[in-house]
C-alpha cells in the first residue's frame, strides 16, 4: 500500500463566519487546503455559503480551495467554482447523472475533479470511475451538518478505495470528511485515507494552526508503511 503525504484541510464551516478572512489566515501557514462546504438546503437540509463568498475569499488568500458541493444539479453550478479559482471541486455521486462528464468539465475549467460518496451510498459502483477523478471524498458522517460523531464502520469504504487505487496505480487523493479529530484521524489514516477534512478540531482549538500541525503528525505516524 502506497499512501502520499497527508493533506489537512480545515473546514470553514466550523469557523466564525463574521471573521472568515481572519479565520482563513489563522491556518494559512499550516494547512494544505481550505475546505469549503457549499450546501443548498435541497440536496442536504442545511444552507451555507455559495459562489460570491468563495470569490471574495479567493481574493483574500493564496490557499488552495477544496470546494465540497452538497447541492442538487452540480452540472449547472460546479464549473463556476472552478472558474472562481477553486483548486479542487468535489460533487456528490448521488446528485450527478453523469459524473465522468462533469469531471471532464471541471478539469477543462482548470480545477481538479472530486467525487463524494455519502454515508449510505455503496462505493463499489463508483470504483471504475476513479481514473476520471483526482479526489475521492468519503463521508465518515451523514452529509449536511457539522459537528457529527465519526462513524468508524465507514472506513471499510476507505479500505476498498485504497485497494482499488493501489491495484490500478491511480493518482487519486482519498479524502475523509466528518468527525475527523485527534482521536479519529489515526484510524482513517491507517485505513488508507491521505486527505483529512477537520472543522471543529481546528477552529475549536485555541491555536488553529497548531491543531492542523498536530493532526498532520498523527496522520503521518499512522499511515501504512510509516
Amino acid at each position: 500500500m502506497t499512501v502520499p503525504p497527508p493533506i489537512v484541510a480545515p473546514s470553514i464551516l466550523a469557523a466564525d463566519f463574521a471573521r472568515l478572512a481572519e479565520e482563513v489566515r489563522a491556518v494559512e501557514d499550516a494547512a494544505d487546503w481550505l475546505h469549503v462546504d457549499v450546501m443548498d438546503n435541497h440536496f442536504v437540509p442545511n444552507l451555507t455559503i455559495g459562489l460570491p463568498v468563495v470569490q471574495s475569499l479567493r481574493a483574500a488568500t493564496t490557499m488552495p480551495f477544496d470546494v465540497h458541493l452538497m447541492i442538487e444539479d452540480p452540472r449547472r453550478w460546479a464549473p463556476g467554482y472552478a472558474d472562481a479559482g477553486a483548486y479542487n471541486v468535489t460533487f456528490h455521486a448521488e446528485a450527478a447523472d453523469d459524473p465522468v462528464a462533469l469531471a471532464k468539465d471541471l478539469r477543462s475549467a482548470g480545477a481538479k475533479a472530486g467525487l463524494a460518496i455519502d454515508r449510505d451510498t455503496p462505493i463499489e459502483p463508483y470504483l471504475e470511475l476513479l481514473p476520471s477523478f483526482d479526489t475521492l471524498l468519503i463521508m465518515t458522517i451523514k452529509a449536511g451538518f457539522g459537528g457529527q460523531r465519526f462513524i468508524p464502520q465507514l472506513l471499510d469504504k476507505v479500505r476498498a478505495a485504497r485497494r482499488h487505487v493501489d491495484a490500478g496505480h491511480l493518482e487519486l487523493r482519498i479524502e475523509v470528511d466528518g468527525g475527523i479529530a485527534a482521536d479519529t484521524i489515526e484510524q482513517a489514516s491507517a485505513a488508507g485515507a491521505d486527505a483529512f477534512v477537520a472543522g471543529t478540531a481546528v477552529y475549536g482549538a485555541a491555536d488553529p494552526a497548531e491543531a492542523v500541525r498536530h493532526l498532520r503528525a498523527l496522520a503521518e505516524r499512522a499511515a501504512p508503511g510509516a
